[in-house]
């Protein structure tokens, strides 16, 4: 077996305090909680029997309303028998089949007395799901990476409460999001950084080049988006957003935001690929000038870039590949599909972050090489 390093203090305390952090996120209130109807509960249930013969199905499209026995796994009514209905709104994308065996969530009605007089069908329960698949991740990743997987499960956590905790309602709230999301963004990749590598010189070199990245990446998010004439309202959703409530938000300012959010992992990911890398070239050559230092940084960069933007390219295509999938079916001309304002605004997303991702390379060889003191090693 592979012989795992002991964690050094400072690790442990950063590993704490991190620990910490999560545990006050998690319990800080979004502040868009939204509440059920007095008379309403969220339930899971057993469907015990399904009943068909409401459907008809015209084409592609089903409609009609499937009925089903269930049994309340959940809540207060636990144990008990219900009729559930699914009501089909004809969209392929929303409308879901339910088979006996089913878990499911849904919504229950209840009179003054508690008595349950309706029972909504929303959605196949997927929670227990997602966390099995999770732990298998973490475990994985603990078998292979010890205390340092454990730290990296840590960022993870804390990434995602950061999202949902701060970006998104503090952008409903009504802030800058693309300020938001650079804040809460490098906050994002500090910890990352110091969670995964700890406190060495390399991981604050890798901090101030992602920093001075991201802004960068931000500024092109600004003046691209006005540059394309791409209005925020092309993301999913994004109308919904406004409907709801929220008419004075600026959807292109939260599509700059997402812009840099999207290409912030990978921005991180380089500076600290890089930054390590140097970091080993001086712990066994300490006596190397800062030309050759800031050559091989470059060097290291280069190898790196390429792989990297055709990540950008994968991860951002992949999620557009059915609407591309239709262009060609329909046969639609070239020009038409480069032209039209979805694909342009995936164009922009994926040359802002590489550009962004292009300029770690000189930042984080230029800082680490003003770091760097002949003779020093790691710290």
């Amino acid at each position: 077996m592979i012989a795992l390093k002991k964690p050094d203090k400072k690790e442990i305390v950063i590993t704490l305090f991190f620990i910490f952090a999560i545990l006050v996120l998690f319990f800080v209130p979004t502040g868009f909680q939204k509440r059920l109807y007095i008379n309403s509960e969220g339930i899971t249930a057993k469907v015990i029997e399904v009943d068909n013969s409401r459907l008809h199905k015209t084409g592609l499209i089903t409609q009609g309303e499937q009925i089903a026995r269930l049994k309340i796994l959940s809540g207060s009514h636990k144990g008990e028998i219900v009729k559930g209905f699914n009501i089909l709104s004809a969209k392929i994308s929303e409308d879901k089949i339910y088979r006996n065996g089913d878990i499911v969530w849904a919504i229950i009605e209840q009179d003054k007395n508690g008595k349950i007089i309706f029972t909504n069908m929303i959605d196949h329960y997927r929670i227990t799901k997602e966390i099995v698949l999770f732990l298998c991740f973490a475990l994985l990743l603990l078998l292979v990476s010890g205390f340092t997987g454990f730290r990296t499960i840590l960022s993870f956590i804390f990434t995602l409460l950061c999202i949902w905790k701060l970006i998104i309602p503090l952008s409903l709230k009504g802030y800058p999001p693309l300020l938001v999301s650079l804040g809460i963004g490098n906050l994002i990749a500090i910890s990352t950084i110091l969670l995964v590598a700890g406190l060495k010189r390399y991981s604050y070199v890798a901090i101030a080049s992602s920093a001075i990245a991201s802004l960068v990446t931000g500024i092109l998010a600004i003046i691209m988006s006005h540059y394309f004439k791409i209005d925020g309202a092309v993301m999913e959703a994004s109308e919904s957003i406004l409907y709801s409530g929220f008419q004075h938000l600026n959807l292109t300012e939260i599509f700059q935001g997402s812009i840099y959010l999207a290409s912030s992992g990978a921005i991180l990911d380089l500076s600290i690929d890089i930054a390590a890398a140097l970091e080993e070239v001086t712990f066994h050559t300490p006596d190397i000038s800062q030309k050759a230092l800031f050559a091989s940084g470059m060097r290291i960069g280069k190898a790196v870039v390429g792989t990297q933007t055709t990540t950008l390219l994968l991860a951002y295509m992949g999620s557009y590949l059915s609407i591309m999938m239709v262009f060609m079916a329909q046969g639609t001309n070239f020009v038409n599909i480069l032209t039209s304002q979805k694909i342009a605004s995936e164009f922009l997303h994926t040359f802002v972050g590489c550009i962004g991702l292009v300029a770690v390379s000189p930042l984080t060889s230029l800082m680490f090489v003003f770091s760097h003191r002949r003779g020093n090693k790691s710290i």
